[in-house]
């Protein structure tokens, strides 16, 4: 999701959960490899100028390999193993704490986390949102994606039909917002706190427009 999401996944050595196979420790270096790669690379050259072909290089693997973990270069700044674990975050939180608690809680957490672990890969992610267009195009195919998980997520917390107009509404109404407050942060110079910015967004969200400026 967005600029929160923007961390490295887990690794192998994570405290938070059972160590990960030797198949699998390989998959997650391989695909931090990756990234950082591009990362490096686009921080030097530009996003235009990197390609596949270098990405590869700097990361010492194939190409072929980079488009089996990522099917375009847009998918490598913007695909993440977060969406998951924040979802499963929601399913986490106590039955008895209303909605609006349980999605604050839980988007402060994700945007913390993001912040501590890659404050860089944060702010670089969202200026490219904002500077390339295929990034951003590529985002908002994304957010389908990631709406219907969180309409799953959303029906489980209410007992509410996932498919049902008011769930579908707030979902991307959420994605939307999440995404536009991460444009908003990378327009004005990554001088917000990005925190209170997402709190900014959820205020919207649960009470409507306010009526006077921020």
């Amino acid at each position: 999701m967005t600029a929160m999401t923007a961390a490295h996944p887990p690794t192998a050595s994570s405290p938070d959960g059972p160590r990960l196979g030797l198949r699998e420790r390989k998959k997650i270096k391989t695909r931090e490899a990756i990234r950082a790669a591009t990362y490096a690379l686009i921080e030097e050259q530009g996003y235009d100028a990197t390609t596949i072909d270098q990405i590869a290089d700097r990361a010492e693997v194939s190409p072929s390999t980079v488009f089996r973990y990522f099917p375009t270069k847009e998918d490598i700044v913007l695909t993440d193993a977060y969406d998951g674990l924040i979802l499963e975050e929601i399913r986490q939180r106590p039955l008895e704490e209303p909605w609006t608690e349980t999605i604050r809680y839980v988007m402060r957490r994700g945007v913390r986390l993001g912040m501590e672990d890659d404050s860089r890969a944060a702010r670089l992610r969202t200026h490219l949102m904002v500077q390339v267009p295929a990034v951003r195009s590529r985002m908002m195919e994304s957010m389908s994606v990631t709406g219907r998980m969180l309409c799953q997520a959303i029906a489980e917390r209410t007992g509410r039909d996932p498919d049902g107009l008011e769930v579908r509404v707030y979902a991307m109404s959420l994605i939307g917002g999440l995404m536009e407050t991460s444009m908003y942060w990378a327009e004005q110079g990554h001088r917000d706190d990005f925190e209170s910015l997402v709190d900014r967004t959820l205020d919207v969200l649960e009470h409507g427009l306010p009526r006077e400026n921020p």
